[in-house]
């Protein structure tokens, strides 16, 4: 496992490496700030971030948020303390678990293979709800192609589905495909920029 961590206190960062020892393989990576680290985040390539401060401040969770868009990976979070609202915008930058004044060699390890389940998790949900929009996305395109054979052609909707499968077989294209280009030219035969 390939983890960073990123802390300004040496010896902070020492007790999240004494908590990771057990793990094997391992290789850890420290950094002083995010800041300092974050052009090479594609080359260091972690599977975990362990990000331990005082408090997170808003410039290091902006950075972590982008990143995180980029690359998302599981990030966890160890503070000496928090205020109000910080543990939202932590999770909302992409860290997986925020503990406060928690940290303890014999939780990190533990703390890091629940923030990588829940990762992977959310990560299963946004795949699964992406899917889910670009499914419905699709129906409807499939949809509204039908409506036009049927007002075009007079058919009813079996018949309409029936050829819009036709032709999405006959030329080896997924149905939404041919649906997308009957929808373009229709429009393009009525005048509509659209």
């Amino acid at each position: 496992m390939r983890v960073l961590i990123i802390d300004p206190d040496e010896a902070r960062a020492a007790l999240v490496a004494e908590g990771l020892s057990e793990v094997d393989p391992l290789e850890v990576t420290r950094a002083p700030s995010f800041e300092a680290i974050e052009a090479d985040l594609a080359r260091l390539s972690p599977d975990v971030i362990v990000i331990a401060c005082e408090s997170p401040d808003r410039d290091t969770l902006e950075s972590l948020k982008e990143a995180s868009q980029a690359n998302p990976r599981p990030v966890v979070m160890f503070v000496d303390r928090s205020t109000p609202g910080l543990a939202e915008a932590a999770v909302t930058a992409g860290v997986a678990a925020y503990v406060v004044d928690g940290l303890a060699p014999g939780r990190v390890r533990p703390v890091l293979e629940v923030a990588m389940s829940r990762f992977a998790v959310m990560q299963q949900m946004r795949a699964d709800l992406e899917k889910a929009r670009a499914d419905l996305a699709s129906r409807k395109t499939i949809e509204r192609a039908k409506g036009l054979l049927m007002k075009a052609r007079g058919l009813d909707e079996d018949a309409a589905y029936r050829a819009l499968r036709k032709l999405a077989m006959d030329n080896g294209r997924p149905l939404a495909a041919v649906a997308a280009d009957l929808i373009a030219f229709a429009g393009v035969l009525k005048g509509d920029d659209t």
